[in-house]
């Protein structure tokens, strides 16, 4: 079976798993993290609340045999163990059927928190992580050669993610064809990084080669995934070299790195060389023929359910981060299809300051989400804060805000302290306020002798009410 055997990518295939490894390791611990204020029996919005409404056919889950708090906790725990185990090396200390078990419970826990996690896991990465972690459960372990079949199947997933973002924004917003994106992007992307404001600054011209390059790398480069080497390594060097200035503009949680560490798995072993001397040997294993029935099970299962998809991508009503399946197993993928020109922001303020008089407004700061126009925005990807992200799709239209938006606010008077640690700053310590508000912002980058006369890198201009005073009677 030599045709069934990926000579020369072991390397490949340890750098895949290790980092897909650590992508899971970050996605279990935010869902530990987070997962009380936002999802939890008192949270926005309670699982309890939507396994009452959703069967499990809808959304499998392990949560639907039964949900408790700690029950989620030790899910993400669990999740996070194993995923620990995975980059320190130990399954591949396993016989080769124990690594596909470990991956496949992987996949089985991270599945249960997303198809209960409603709006907040809503985003195209968590389908993304999902559908290679089920695919990494028939890459094998150290005690098997890297087959083949599934490692095409991996650059099947890379280049659905490039190419369908590339088409997306072609048939979208105009001002991707016009190569002026970039003059609105760095500015009003949902949660932008330390390093955005300096994109934002770039001469225009250079903003026009970097949508141009953007579009050859997601249109023209991932055709070239599927060619000999060394065209296949060229091409998803380029990728990881476009992904790795993704990452220094913006905030996109995993999204990236999980484009990079696909991409890592098209790199042969002998390019590995140059860092890893003597890296090269490895021993030759036979094929137990368990496994090349579960590898091929597995690509005839993925290439029937890539039919639509695949359509989807040559459709031109082409859908944006959909799911197929209730498994998440083949996916499309793509961003941005429009931009945003303007950025709005929604500002939540309390008062301890009884009604009637006057009245003392204070901010309540988020982690990640611009607030306080001196402060300079952070990087966290590839954690991902999900309510910060669902703050700016809020400001985009109330549509996205409900129903957590008023179950936020009526959280905040009474101290909710699981919504407390979403928040940067609480500016009552823990003391409910009298009344919260919200108002809606136009928030803008501060030029460059805004910035070095005030400090600030942002300048804002109040639009209006959003919601509220609310009180807690």
């Amino acid at each position: 079976m030599d045709w069934f055997v990926a000579d020369g990518y072991w390397l490949a295939r340890l750098v895949f798993q290790r980092g897909l490894a650590v992508v899971y390791l970050v996605a279990f611990v935010a869902a530990l993290r987070q997962f009380r204020g936002l999802l939890g029996e008192h949270g926005l919005l309670p699982v309890p609340e939507f396994l009452g409404q959703v069967p499990f056919r809808r959304s499998p889950s392990l949560f639907h045999w039964h949900y408790s708090d700690r029950l989620y906790a030790a899910v993400s725990w669990a999740g996070a163990a194993l995923a620990s185990g995975v980059v320190v090396g130990l399954a591949d200390r396993v016989p080769w059927w124990v690594g596909t078990v470990w991956w496949l419970v992987l996949w089985v826990l991270y599945l249960s928190i997303v198809n209960v996690g409603q709006r907040w896991y809503g985003f195209g990465w968590e389908s993304l992580l999902l559908e290679v972690g089920f695919l990494a459960a028939f890459t094998g372990n150290a005690h098997t050669d890297p087959p083949l079949l599934l490692l095409v199947l991996l650059r099947w997933v890379l280049f659905r993610l490039e190419f369908g973002a590339g088409l997306i924004k072609l048939r979208g917003d105009r001002c991707w064809r016009d190569l002026t994106c970039l003059y609105y992007h760095h500015e009003t992307q949902p949660m932008p990084g330390p390093f955005s404001w300096w994109f934002h600054h770039l001469p225009r011209p250079l903003h026009r080669v970097e949508v141009a390059a953007n579009h050859v790398t997601q249109l023209v480069v991932p055709f070239g995934l599927f060619a000999p080497q060394p065209v296949a390594g060229t091409c998803a060097a380029i990728m990881i070299v476009t992904q790795l200035w993704l990452v220094a503009s913006g905030n996109f949680s995993w999204l990236n790195w999980m484009a990079i560490v696909l991409a890592l798995s098209v790199l042969p072993d002998r390019w590995w060389a140059f860092l890893l001397p003597g890296s090269g040997a490895h021993p030759a294993w036979s094929l137990p023929w368990w496994f090349f029935a579960l590898v091929l099970a597995a690509t005839v299962l993925v290439l029937a359910l890539s039919w639509r998809p695949a359509q989807n991508l040559v459709s031109r009503r082409q859908l944006m981060n959909a799911s197929f399946d209730r498994l998440h197993l083949v996916n499309t993928y793509g961003a941005f299809g429009s931009v945003t020109k303007v950025r709005y922001e929604v500002v939540v303020e309390g008062t301890a300051d009884p009604p009637g008089g006057e009245r003392h407004w204070q901010e309540y700061e988020f982690k990640g989400k611009p607030g306080d126009v001196t402060r300079l925005p952070r990087q966290f990807a590839p954690y991902h804060l999900r309510l910060d992200w669902l703050m700016w799709f809020a400001a985009l239209s109330p549509a996205y805000a409900e129903p957590w938006f008023t179950r936020m606010l009526r959280a905040l008077l009474e101290g909710d302290p699981s919504l407390r640690k979403l928040l940067r700053r609480d500016p009552f310590d823990g003391r409910p306020p009298v009344a919260v508000r919200a108002r809606l912002f136009r928030y803008r980058f501060s030029t460059w002798g805004e910035w070095r006369h005030t400090g600030a890198w942002w300048q804002r201009t109040l639009v209006g009410d959003y919601a509220g005073p609310l009180t807690r009677r």
